[in-house]
C-alpha cells in the first residue's frame, strides 16, 4: 500500500485529550499555523514582500549615494569617481530583474509550470553574477587606462569624502541584502548583496587612490584599482558558487540530517528509504519514501505520512511542502519497476 501525494492538510489533533490537547490548541491560538495549500502561500508571499522591501530600500540608498557622488564628479572631474558612480547606478539597477523575479515567484503553479515560477530568482542570480563579472572587467579597464594615460584630479578632499560615502552606502546595502536574502532563503538576493559589497570596495579604492595622489603618487589610483579588481573577483567566486549550487539543487547537508532525524522519529516510521530536497526560488521542497508496517491499512499509512510531514514542516526552516510516499516494510516491493530505475 502506498500514499503518494503532496500532503496539504489542516490538523485538529482530535486524538489528543486532556491538558495536552488544551495546551496544543492554546499554542495554535497564540501562534496560528496551518499546512493547508492556501495557508502555505502566506509565508511564501511574506518572504517575497521582505525581498521586495529589501530591493526598494537598497534602490533608495544607492540612488542617494550616486546622487551625492555626481555632485563631486562635476566639481572634481575625477574619472575614477565617475566610474564608481556609474558602478553604483548599475548596482542599484540590478534590483530590477530581481524585483521582477520576486513578482513572478508569486504566480501560482499551472499545468506548464507545475512547480511555479520560483526559478525566476535563480535566473536573476545568473544576471547578477554576470553583472559582477562586468563590474570587475570595467574596474580593470579603468585602472589600466589610468596607468597608460595619467590624469590630474582636483578637489581631492571632496573625492575622498565621496569615496567614503560610496563605501558606507554600499556596505549598508550589502549587509541588508545578505541578511534578508539568507533569512528568506534567496540565493539571488545574497548574490546581489555580495555585488553591492564589491562596489563598496571600488569606492574605497577611490579614497585610497585620492590619498596617494595627494602624496604625489599619480600611479596610486590605478594600482589600487587593480588590487580592488582582484578583490571583486574573489567576491564573484562566492556569488557564482552560491547561484551554481542553487541551480544544481544543492541544499545544506545539515538540513537533510535534520529532516532524516525528524522523519525517522515519527511514530510508525520504520525507516527512511529516500529523501530528496530542493530549493525553488526561496522556497524549500522535500520528497521522501518512508517504510511502514506492511499490515497497515491505507488510512493508517496516510495518517503516519501526515504526521511525518507535520513534524517536517516545523523542523526544517522555509520548507513549504513535502511529498510523502509510504512503502510497506517488505522485500521486493518495487520489483516490477526495478528495471526502470
Amino acid at each position: 500500500m502506498s500514499d503518494k501525494h503532496a500532503h496539504h492538510h489542516d490538523h485538529g489533533h482530535d486524538g489528543r485529550s486532556g491538558w495536552a490537547a488544551r495546551r496544543h490548541r492554546l499554542g495554535h491560538l497564540l501562534t496560528p499555523h496551518s499546512h493547508d495549500a492556501a495557508d502555505k502561500v502566506d509565508p511564501a508571499m511574506e518572504s517575497s514582500r521582505d525581498g521586495m522591501r529589501a530591493l526598494w530600500i537598497s534602490l533608495l540608498v544607492l540612488g542617494a549615494t550616486a546622487a551625492l557622488q555626481v555632485v563631486v564628479v562635476v566639481l572634481s572631474g575625477s574619472v575614477a569617481l565617475l566610474g564608481d558612480t556609474l558602478h553604483n547606478v548599475a548596482d542599484a539597477l540590478t534590483a530590477v530583474p530581481l524585483g521582477i523575479a520576486f513578482l513572478l515567484g508569486r504566480r501560482v503553479a499551472n499545468r506548464r509550470y507545475t512547480y511555479g515560477y520560483g526559478r525566476a530568482e535563480d535566473l536573476a542570480g545568473i544576471f547578477i553574477v554576470l553583472t559582477i563579472a562586468a563590474s570587475a572587467g570595467f574596474a580593470a579597464y579603468e585602472a589600466v587606462d589610468r596607468l597608460l594615460h595619467p590624469a590630474d584630479v582636483t578637489h581631492l578632499s571632496w573625492v575622498a569624502a565621496a569615496g567614503v560615502i560610496g563605501f558606507v552606502g554600499n556596505e549598508v546595502v550589502a549587509r541588508y541584502r545578505i541578511l534578508v536574502g539568507r533569512r528568506i532563503g534567496s540565493a539571488a538576493l545574497v548574490a546581489d548583496g555580495l555585488h553591492a559589497r564589491t562596489d563598496g570596495f571600488t569606492s574605497l579604492a577611490v579614497l585610497l587612490g585620492a590619498g596617494g595622489v595627494a602624496l604625489g603618487w599619480r600611479w596610486a589610483d590605478p594600482v589600487v584599482g587593480l588590487a580592488i579588481t582582484a578583490a571583486i573577483l574573489f567576491v564573484l567566486k562566492d556569488a557564482a558558487r552560491e547561484v551554481y549550487r542553487r541551480l544544481m539543487d544543492s541544499v545544506d547537508p545539515a538540513l537533510v540530517d535534520t529532516a532524516e532525524r525528524t522523519l525517522a522519529g515519527t511514530p510508525g516510521v520504520r525507516g527512511v528509504a529516500a529523501l530528496r530536497m530542493r530549493w525553488i526560488g526561496h522556497r524549500l521542497h522535500a520528497e521522501t519514501d518512508l517504510l511502514v508496517a506492511d499490515t497497515l491499512s491505507v488510512v493508517q499509512a496516510h495518517a503516519i505520512a501526515v504526521e511525518a510531514e507535520h513534524r517536517l514542516l516545523h523542523a526544517v526552516p522555509r520548507l513549504t511542502g513535502a511529498t510523502i510516499h509510504t512503502d510497506p516494510d517488505a522485500a521486493e516491493i518495487h520489483a516490477p519497476v526495478a528495471h526502470h530505475r
